[in-house]
């Protein structure tokens, strides 16, 4: 197996100036994109275009999330604002036509069509997604399994390329390591108050919080001393480090029903690598004060 190099493949098409300066990006697809790899590279029949598609899918995830970074306030902005803006629908544009140039050179037709179809599936759930938020429809359990296929949609393209064996724990590992990094987003939106509203413990407490709470969190779900109460109140932050403990441990146990010793070590260590954050010593956002 090659060495895995697809984040470094990316930066050529990623690491612009202009973008650099004046807006920001998305974190790299990393654990996705390293699942997608290690899986290809290991087929004799996909191993010379393993980097290759790797490489498409990430900077059409890449164009995505870019683009769900887009500030859709129409109000007046200062020109950085408006600049960072237009910066983030260029570039999301950009990432996107780069996955097309790559594969029609190549010949991938077909890929390109499929591709293009799981784009179109995507936007089809996101907005979805935002009308029930919108309406303060959506469950916790339901805005966590969206948020799941959201990003496993374009991964899924692939599993008709690989061999059976492999084809059978796929569907599975993607699900499982998807899961892991959506938790570990949710933990990482605890330690700020303003990133609460619309987050899993959101959710978690118009479902299950009392009348008087969710009129809080309907009035000013980013208030400091409202969230913070409500993290430590529900144990929020323990719910989804608990929930990402699970979801490590399944995707360990489905990996180790592959052939391959190599692979099986690889996504392990990919597993355990999502656990880092609990390890650290720094006070989460509902214990500290």
């Amino acid at each position: 197996m090659e060495t895995y190099r697809i984040p470094e493949m990316a930066s050529k098409y990623t690491n612009y100036d202009m973008i650099q300066i004046h807006t920001e990006l998305p974190a790299f697809p990393d654990s996705r994109v390293r699942l997608l790899y290690a899986f290809l590279a290991n087929e004799r029949k996909e191993e010379k275009y393993s980097e290759l598609y790797a490489l498409v899918v990430s900077l059409v995830q890449m164009g995505l999330d870019t683009h769900d970074l887009i500030d859709t306030d129409t109000g007046n902005k200062q020109e950085k604002a408006m600049r960072s803006r237009q910066l983030k629908v260029l570039a999301g544009d950009y990432f996107s036509s780069r996955f097309y140039h790559l594969l029609s050179q190549e010949g991938q037709i077909d890929l390109i069509k499929k591709l293009s179809g799981a784009i179109c599936e995507v936007n089809r759930l996101k907005m979805n997604l935002y009308m029930k938020m919108k309406q303060l429809r959506v469950t916790a359990e339901e805005y966590l399994h969206t948020c799941v296929k959201l990003k496993t949609e374009l991964f899924d393209v692939f599993t008709g390329m690989l061999e059976e064996q492999s084809r059978l724990q796929w569907p599975a590992l993607m699900q499982g390591f998807t899961q892991c990094e959506v938790v570990v987003s949710e933990l990482e939106r605890m330690e700020t108050a303003g990133q609460f509203k619309g987050s899993w413990g959101y959710w978690h407490v118009l479902q299950e919080g009392t009348e008087e709470e969710k009129r809080l969190l309907k009035e000013d779900a980013n208030e400091d001393s409202v969230v913070r109460d409500l993290l430590a109140k529900y144990n929020i932050r323990k719910q989804l480090a608990a929930q990402l403990k699970q979801a490590v441990d399944h995707v360990k146990t489905v990996a180790r029903r592959l052939e391959s010793d190599k692979l099986v070590q690889e996504l392990c260590q990919i597993g355990e690598s999502f656990l880092r954050p609990l390890a650290s010593t720094a006070p989460a956002y509902n214990e500290m004060r």
